[in-house]
């Protein structure tokens, strides 16, 4: 399945700053995307992420349409092939294939890299994110039950995970 007609795939780049920043703080504001309860800098967010895994969508006007970003797990060489990523759509894009456009971008990026793992953690409320995971190739590892408290609620994170068939 290709890129829907429309939509680009784009390496993400400092003139993309604030419109990543807003659609990353209209998902933490919609309460089930993540614990952070306000959005980076964008030097903040720039130096965190892998700077060669890290995209957006864009439509035939430039408009920035959602994002997708990784980290690295951890610093220890064992695990240089596992990242963690998220990925957030602004709600006007969300329905015209722009997730699957950006998981199937990070994907790519990520193999190329001999990358092997792709993780995350979604809240289980965040259905949507769920199934789109799972349409491209995500499984559901478990639920780390009342792993931290949001907004003074604990909360339940569902961890996902794809390995790459490609990277043995």
């Amino acid at each position: 399945m290709g890129t829907p007609t429309g939509i680009h795939v784009v390496p993400m780049a400092p003139e993309h700053a604030d419109a990543v920043l807003t659609i990353y703080q209209l998902g933490i504001d919609e309460g089930n995307a993540t614990f952070e309860t306000a959005a980076p800098t964008w030097e903040q967010f720039d130096t965190s992420r892998l700077p060669d895994h890290r995209h957006v969508a864009v439509d035939e006007a430039g408009t920035v349409l959602g994002w997708v970003a990784a980290v690295p797990v951890s610093d220890r060489c064992v695990y240089a092939g596992v990242v963690e990523h998220s990925v957030y759509v602004h709600p006007d894009a969300r329905g015209r294939g722009v997730g699957s456009a950006l998981l199937r971008a990070l994907i790519e990026s990520t193999e190329a890299a001999g990358i092997w793992t792709i993780q995350s953690g979604i809240f289980p409320e965040n259905a949507s994110s769920l199934a789109l995971h799972q349409k491209t190739g995500f499984r559901i590892i478990g639920t780390r039950e009342r792993i931290g408290r949001h907004h003074g609620v604990w909360r339940d994170v569902v961890l996902i995970e794809r390995r790459s068939p490609a990277i043995g």
